[in-house]
């Protein structure tokens, strides 16, 4: 977790519309204050419309913290429902049992508890979230409530939130005496660079944070750029650059890490998963063996290196789902192929890392293919290496460099088995955590990766049929 390495007391971007790191926008400003005045004043209705993750609940929450000395507020996000149950929930959120209630003593019911609110001086408040999912018929439900009222003013104040589908559908003729009641429509409008920064620090400092300038100015304007300003969308990208942050001991979030975080979205959200029915035998896919020089660039041979071990995991995790089923082999071996084909050009190198690679192999030969025994009871069977499965990697060390760097930058995954493996096969390192710079560390194994899903499936049993 990434709150003690950047010294925070709780998570600065979450998903909960907590009205304490609600940062104010100037179109947030102005509609807080539009729809505190319409309540404060008996409008009787107002609305407050925005597109998605630009802050609505939170406003909203924010809205009735302000209100509660004065009123009595009930907040709904259940708009999945009928007018019954509209009226249910109401009552329900006031501590009213309705198991037994028809309809028209629910309303009677709630007519006496705004009545008993008006009398001793309190407003009494309901607020809709996503009133965009609610039915027409439930929207003119809404509408009748407002009748519910004395001579002196309204019982009841309604706040319908929502996304612009809300105000179209206002715009019907169907809803035209509701659209006409509403006396305030507030909008939310989404921030620009600058008002970008300040949210992310607003929410930084929320969260406990007292360091130097955490995210670069580069940084912010990726964030902007990629987000649009929406506030939801920042969340996202920073809670994920700061993850990156931390595993790479990075004490300030600049534009590489923001363009690593976009990177990896961008491939989470374009692969596609194919699972095919059965495997019968898969060549392993010949990996570059590497030596990293001065000038390589570690953020591109990272995802270089994370690329190729989820292509291995992703292999042996199909081989162990799907062993048991020998009946479409012939398929699977040329989705294998094109599979390969694809990776292995992904797979390559970056150019700007090129220079710096030096590749070494024990043998010229094929690497032999790893098979799996397929008939009765399955079980996993890893071969032994042979000197064609073996590779060689040396890496110069960098200053600052610990052996989890090393094996983070190599493979894209550390484990205290992997620092363990590597430092044993380098006795002059003596603590994995301080290595001297312009060290050679030199690693001769077999994949780490494709080791590391071997040596868990194995622990893991056979599959039982």
């Amino acid at each position: 977790m990434f709150l003690d390495f950047y010294g925070m007391r709780e998570q600065p971007f979450g998903g909960a519309p907590d009205p304490r790191f609600l940062y104010f926008g100037a179109s947030h400003r102005e509609a807080l204050a539009s729809l505190f005045y319409g309540i404060k004043s008996d409008c009787g209705f107002t609305a407050l419309i925005a597109e998605p993750g630009l802050g609505k609940s939170t406003l909203t929450a924010q809205l009735l913290e302000k209100l509660r000395p004065f009123a009595r507020t009930v907040y709904l996000c259940q708009t999945q429902c009928n007018s019954r149950e509209l009226l249910q929930y109401i009552l329900t959120e006031l501590g009213t049992d309705t198991t037994s209630m028809e309809t028209v003593t629910m309303h009677n019911k709630l007519k006496e508890l705004s009545s008993a609110e008006t009398l001793a001086g309190r407003h009494f408040i309901i607020a809709v979230d996503e009133a965009q999912n609610l039915d027409a018929d439930v929207l003119e439900t809404i509408r009748l409530l407002s009748n519910l009222e004395t001579s002196h003013g309204k019982l009841i104040q309604i706040l319908l939130v929502g996304q612009p589908q809300l105000a179209r559908k206002l715009a019907s003729p169907a809803l035209m005496q509701l659209q006409q009641r509403i006396a305030i429509f507030a909008r939310l409008e989404a921030l620009g660079l600058e008002e970008t920064d300040n949210y992310i620090g607003h929410r930084l400092q929320c969260a406990g944070y007292k360091g130097n300038r955490l995210f670069a100015r580069e940084a912010v304007a990726v964030i902007h750029a990629r987000s649009r300003g929406i506030p939801r969308v920042i969340n996202n990208l920073c809670f994920n650059a700061l993850s990156l942050g931390c595993a790479m001991e990075r004490r300030q979030i600049d534009g590489n890490i923001l363009k690593e975080v976009i990177a990896d979205i961008d491939m989470a959200s374009s692969a596609q998963l194919v699972v095919p029915t059965a495997i019968a035998s898969a060549p392993v896919l010949q990996r570059p063996v590497i030596s990293y020089g001065p000038a390589a660039s570690k953020t591109s041979l990272g995802r270089w290196a994370m690329r190729t071990g989820l292509a291995v995991a992703g292999m042996a995790v199909a081989i162990l789902v799907l062993s048991r089923h020998p009946d479409t082999i012939g398929r699977f071996v040329q989705i294998v192929a094109e599979v390969s084909a694809s990776v292995r050009h992904s797979a390559s190198p970056p150019p700007s890392t090129r220079d710096s690679i030096v590749r070494t192999s024990n043998s010229d030969e094929t690497q032999t293919v790893k098979k799996m025994a397929i008939g009765g009871p399955v079980a996993l069977q890893q071969s032994v290496p042979t000197s064609a499965d073996v590779e060689t990697l040396t890496v110069v060390v960098q200053p600052g460099d610990t052996l989890r760097q090393i094996a983070l930058r190599t493979v894209g995954q550390y484990s205290d088995t992997i620092v363990e493996k590597i430092k044993a096969e380098n006795p002059r390192v003596s603590d994995p955590n301080h290595i001297e710079a312009g060290q050679k560390i030199t690693v001769s194994r077999t994949s780490v990766a494709l080791d590391a899903v071997l040596n868990g499936a194995a622990l893991s049993g056979a599959p039982k049929n």
